[in-house]
């Protein structure tokens, strides 16, 4: 069904209609006649953002890539157009062909964020596909899938998929659309795919394990059954030099979040800081070489024709060949006039140099992550980072022209005492300080500081699993203590903010949450629940209500200390990550020690081994 006919009329009647049309350059349009296999992914969130999702941009060139699959592109429609789809009976559709998703092979969406979960319930419910995975019968299509970070424990919204993507998805898309052809030829059922779909690697079916309960309610037990693996282990990508990359973006028509040219430069990160999940999800490290990256970064602005590049991964100066790497891209960025952004620079290893070769870079901003206020706490976290090495970068920022700090901090931290709070703004009364003792300053310019606390929020695979999350009246105990540091003389040049509890406690009740939480998925939604992301959509308030009404006590899933030896909801699924290690790290910060980071030392985490080679 192609619904062209049926939106043009209401088109103008929608903010930012181009969101909504496709048609972009380098969107890949291909002969319905001529597909085996479609492939809709959906982004739970606007088109702005999603668009600016990279794991989107490499799965689209790499389905399209072959020439019996296709892949097209779905993003939530803002509330504005989603009530003219409703009134006009337009089903939920991709923007390639217009046609509604219910039609396709595959409706894949991406986990990226906790708070989206309901805005996956309401693109199902538009596209008219049943919320429960249960509801879908025999018929081997419409497949709902899911990948992404929040994979890692999907369990929340188990009763609403049919499968989970672990890990990297480069290879095992491709393995998951190939059986799905051979058993779509052969007239298979939807029941005897899943099946099959359960063997290869990397792919989870919940329907195929069954979870027990303790009086207590922690989990007794995940049994597998009709042949799936006790244990389902994540996918990896060996190589990310013949790894595919995409030569070129779809460019939208209107501006997005991120709207450049992105280039992946490595997978992974060496730091090992202990809340931070995707630090431990992404392992191994691995990089690109110098040849790839520029090769690469050439092909994305020569035919897309950004005027910015973004050299992009979790900790991007961590590359061990970033210098090589910018001597040889440079002249070619000069010589087109692109920007080149490096975002998660680290502080310990920002240098003079480096600041020198991004000169073309606009000096809006300096951004660095203390996390923490004093190094007992840095220590306890693993930040790895001292007083010393920020002082010494903020001096060649300063030194370079830049007048506006954004610091950013977590409250809540494990062990964290009133002292770690003080420490946040005396980090940045340095700061100030030194600014103001800097010769080369900015002439003329006042140095703004900006402080931005968010709630701590224990994850899945981390060394912090464990931890509680500090409740609502403790955390504006120390938000309240924090203000009341700031000395009047400095008050106009320190600005706090921080963000709201509830959004942090939901997101640590649905990150840490089972099975018994669908239904409080679905009834949040029910009552109107959507873009919880977004701070002027989110009503906690309707959470409260749908937790009570089905029985679910967040403090259970938030605010209680778990035992090494629970089971959690995610422990049949593997990360290459021991749990042992995570128990070593959670009893190695409670002693206010650090471990180095894996280029320095091997932590023993595991990974090694189970990939079959060193890390380094």
């Amino acid at each position: 069904m192609n619904v062209l006919s049926k939106i043009e009329p209401l088109l103008l009647q929608a903010q930012k209609p181009a969101q909504y049309i496709g048609g972009e350059m380098g969107s890949v349009i291909k002969k319905r006649e001529d597909v085996d296999v479609r492939f809709a992914f959906c982004f739970p969130d606007t088109y702005e953002i999603g668009m600016s999702h990279l794991g989107m941009k490499i799965l689209y060139s790499l389905i399209n890539a072959r020439e019996n699959f296709w892949c097209e592109r779905v993003f939530a429609p803002c509330a504005d157009f989603e009530a003219l789809m409703r009134q006009n009976e337009i089903p939920l559709y991709a923007l390639e062909s217009l046609d509604a998703v219910r039609d396709f092979d595959f409706v894949g969406f991406t986990l990226q964020y906790e708070l989206s979960f309901t805005n996956i319930l309401n693109m199902l419910d538009l596209a008219g596909i049943p919320l429960h995975a249960r509801d879908r019968g025999e018929t081997l299509a419409p497949l709902v899938v899911a990948g992404g970070p929040c994979v890692c424990n999907p369990e929340p919204l188990a009763d609403f998929f049919d499968l989970f993507i672990l890990g990297e998805g480069e290879e095992v898309n491709l393995e998951l659309m190939d059986l799905y052809l051979e058993l779509k030829q052969r007239g298979a059922s939807r029941s005897e795919f899943l099946r099959a779909a359960a063997q290869i690697k990397g792919i989870y079916v919940p329907s195929l394990y069954d979870v027990t309960y303790h009086p207590d309610g922690t989990v007794s037990a995940v049994t597998p059954k009709d042949g799936a693996p006790a244990k389902v282990e994540k996918r990896i990508i060996a190589d990310l030099d013949k790894a595919f990359y995409p030569e070129t973006f779809v460019v939208p028509f209107m501006e997005t979040v991120h709207d450049r040219a992105v280039e992946e430069v490595l997978r992974g990160c060496i730091r090992g800081c202990r809340f931070c999940q995707a630090g431990f999800l992404y392992r191994p490290f691995r990089e690109k070489s110098p040849e790839t990256i520029v090769r690469q970064c050439c092909s994305l602005c020569d035919t897309t024709g950004y005027q910015e590049l973004s050299l992009s991964s979790l900790s991007t100066s961590d590359h061990s060949r970033l210098e090589e790497t910018l001597n040889e891209l440079l002249p070619y960025l000069d010589e087109n006039r692109i920007n080149i952004t490096l975002p998660s620079l680290r502080v310990d290893n920002f240098s003079r140099e480096l600041m020198e070769r991004i000169q073309g870079v606009r000096k809006s901003s300096l951004t660095f992550a203390p996390e923490a206020g004093t190094q007992r706490l840095r220590d306890v976290i693993n930040k790895n980072v001292s007083e010393e090495e920020l002082m010494r970068t903020a001096g060649i920022a300063f030194s370079g022209g830049f007048a506006t700090v954004k610091l950013y901090f977590m409250m809540g931290l494990p062990t964290e005492t009133l002292e770690d709070i003080e420490g946040i703004v005396h980090l940045a009364e340095k700061l100030i300080d030194l600014y103001y003792n800097t010769p080369e300053r900015s002439k003329g310019k006042t140095i703004q500081i900006s402080i931005s606390c968010a709630t701590f929020v224990p994850k899945p695979f981390t060394p912090f699993e464990f931890e509680p999350q500090v409740s609502r009246e403790e955390l504006l105990k120390r938000q309240e203590h924090l203000l009341s540091c700031i000395q009047p003389r400095h008050r106009k040049k320190i600005k706090v903010s921080w963000h709201t509890y509830e959004i942090s406690l939901l997101e640590a009740v649905l990150a840490r949450g089972d099975r018994r939480l669908a239904p409080v998925i679905e009834r949040a939604w029910q009552l109107g629940s959507k873009f919880d992301s977004w701070s002027e959509c989110f009503h906690y308030e309707i959470w409260e209500q749908a937790m009570q009404e089905c029985g679910a006590d967040p403090a259970f899933y938030a605010n209680r200390t778990r035992a090494y030896d629970e089971i959690f909801p995610w422990d049949h699924l593997d990360y290459l990550v021991d749990k042992a290690f995570f128990v070593r790290e959670n009893q190695t910060a409670h002693a206010s020690e650090t471990t180095p980071h894996c280029r320095a030392k091997c932590s023993g985490c595991g990974v090694n081994r189970r990939v079959g080679r060193a890390c380094f």
